[in-house]
């Protein structure tokens, strides 16, 4: 952040709304300006975007000079740039050859300031602030294509690490009209390049138990580096997976990082000898607590049936309640939870809530004020958004964004308990499968059990902070009905449109059905517009939706 053209402030983009301060460790790096400088107008106030790297030159003389010192050298660039910026010495950030890449901006005084993505990276670069030379405007799909396949080619020649390209609409103005979901913009899109692929070994096929009980197999690996990182294990993801690649133990498979993050198995090396190798077999009972495994005729995933008498469904149920996103207990990370399972000391979430400093203390490496700490984090954690804690119960598919709409359509766990599958699929990005999964997680007794003794407050539970209380007594005018928005909306975004509507009780779809109450049409409406038609469902243009919204007193910012 710049206030008046000065630095002021720098932090990393965290969970999306809540990073973390490193704005001491920025300041060391030479490619940020402290002031900036150059033609244009300065807004009192700048938010500048963009991502802090290691070129590979830099990269390779960095470890060069850290071996000849007897240090530590970095595994790769992306890790290394990420740990250079956080670490708690901004000297040590000094001696990281970093750089960065500005690419956007945030909060502004001038919203209208520029008129394109373009003009707003050569305003950047105008001020002093260092953008992407590869950085071009281009007309048609094809020639974004076109220039995605020549950077692929130049890959190796660009002086540091890219895994794809970002498209964006180049106007602004049309930005603000797409609009953006929960987590990525409607406006852009990631085009990704193959990932780095090497061939080694499979040592074995073992079986992980997951938070919901899933059984996922995942391939032991002779360790291979691999996009930057030694790779000793790689996901198989289900069983339809290992027999579509057709694996078995002993073959010579082919790894790559997907995203250059996460290892998979691509394939059988085509010249891999095949003799009497073990063909992975799905296990009839849990790896670890040997409950009887299911697996449901459609679907490819296998679940563990043991529910919280598994330990291993126990640490990650537990692991997910306390992540970041849910709880958010600082300190009470996997290592801590493991011991913390092993000892019985927990059995489920609620258990969190009467851990005693006396207990902590019985667990390897945890001194006083560790010990402190950790207690500190829970107490701090009593009183979370309601929707918070509704994800962190770790219902199926309901995610960050399903669980903030349940929460401010019910208002209460004990509500949404109650709730009938009717109620719930009039909740937006609710159908009726997450319905279905809402209503199996509260029929189970031993899940109530634990809900019960989390929102036990008068012995140490939790109390969840409800979003506003809708007036239960007053019936929202557009309660039970569904409406679907197509084509270009001019004076209000459409999530803001959307958002207007969910306050009147209407539930917002991206398709035309039989259940569609109305549609509003803009222009480009297609083939929605021509369903509703057929259908005989009334539409509504722009206008006559912003009149509908302001006789009930609403109105859009724009």
């Amino acid at each position: 952040i710049y206030e008046r053209g000065t630095f002021a402030r720098a932090a990393t983009r965290g969970d999306g709304t809540t990073g973390e301060d490193v704005t001491a460790n920025v300041r060391t790096i030479g490619a940020v300006p402290l002031q900036l400088a150059g033609a244009g107008p300065l807004p009192a106030r700048l938010e500048v975007r963009g991502e802090i790297y290691i070129g590979v030159a830099a990269f390779e003389r960095y470890n060069e000079q850290a071996r000849a010192r007897g240090d530590k050298p970095m595994i790769n660039p992306r890790n290394g740039a990420a740990g250079s910026l956080r670490q708690i010495d901004a000297r040590m950030t000094a001696q990281r050859p970093l750089s960065m890449f500005c690419y956007g901006i945030g909060l502004r005084d001038e919203p209208q300031l520029f008129a394109t993505q373009a003009e707003l990276v050569a305003q950047l670069a105008a001020w002093g602030l260092p953008t992407n030379a590869e950085l071009r405007v281009v007309d048609s799909a094809a020639a974004a294509l076109a220039y995605a396949a020549g950077l692929l080619e130049r890959r190796e020649q660009l002086g540091y690490d890219i895994d794809g390209v970002v498209f964006k609409v180049n106007e602004l103005a049309l930005q603000r009209r797409l609009g953006e979901l929960s987590r990525t913009p409607r406006y852009a899109i990631a085009f990704k390049f193959p990932a780095e692929e090497a061939t080694t070994r499979l040592l074995a096929v073992e079986f992980q138990v997951g938070r919901t009980g899933a059984i996922t197999p995942v391939a032991r690996l002779a360790p291979v580096f691999v996009g930057g990182a030694t790779i000793s294990n790689a996901t198989l993801h289900n069983m339809a997976e290992v027999q579509r690649l057709g694996v078995r133990v002993g073959d010579t498979v082919i790894v790559r990082r997907a995203g250059d993050v996460i290892p998979q198995v691509v394939r059988v090396a085509d010249d891999a000898p095949r003799g009497d190798q073990q063909v992975p077999a799905l296990p009839t009972a849990c790896p670890v607590c040997g409950s009887l495994v299911e697996r449901v005729a459609d679907q490819a995933i296998a679940r563990c049936t043991g529910g919280l008498h598994c330990p291993a469904q126990r640490k990650q149920a537990i692991r997910h309640f306390a992540a970041r996103g849910a709880l958010d207990i600082e300190g009470l990370g996997e290592k801590l939870i493991d011991q913390l399972v092993d000892r019985e000391l927990l059995r489920t979430p609620a258990d969190i809530y009467t851990l005693t400093r006396d207990a902590l203390l019985t667990l390897e490496r945890m001194g006083e004020k560790s010990a402190d700490n950790v207690l500190a984090q829970i107490e701090k954690s009593r009183t979370p958004p309601l929707a918070r804690l509704l994800f962190a119960l770790g219902i199926r598919d309901v995610g960050e964004s399903t669980a903030k709409a349940l929460a401010n359509y019910f208002g209460s766990v004990e509500a949404l308990a109650r709730a009938t599958p009717e109620a719930l699929t009039a909740v937006a990005d609710v159908g009726p499968i997450v319905a279905a999964h809402v209503q199996a997680f509260f029929a189970d007794s031993n899940n109530t059990t634990v809900v019960r003794a989390l929102l036990d407050a008068e012995h140490g539970g939790v109390t969840p902070v409800a979003p506003p209380p809708r007036a239960a007594d007053v019936a929202l005018p557009l309660a039970g009905q569904t409406w679907v928005l197509t084509g270009a909306l001019e004076r209000l975004p459409r999530d803001e449109a959307e958002a207007l509507l969910q306050q009147l009780g209407a539930k917002t779809a991206g398709s035309v059905s039989k259940r569609t109450t109305r549609v509003v049409a803009g222009p480009g409406a297609g083939s929605k517009l021509a369903k509703a038609q057929e259908l005989g469902i009334e539409v509504v243009d722009e206008a006559q939706l912003i009149a509908l919204l302001a006789s009930h007193g609403l109105q859009g910012e724009s």
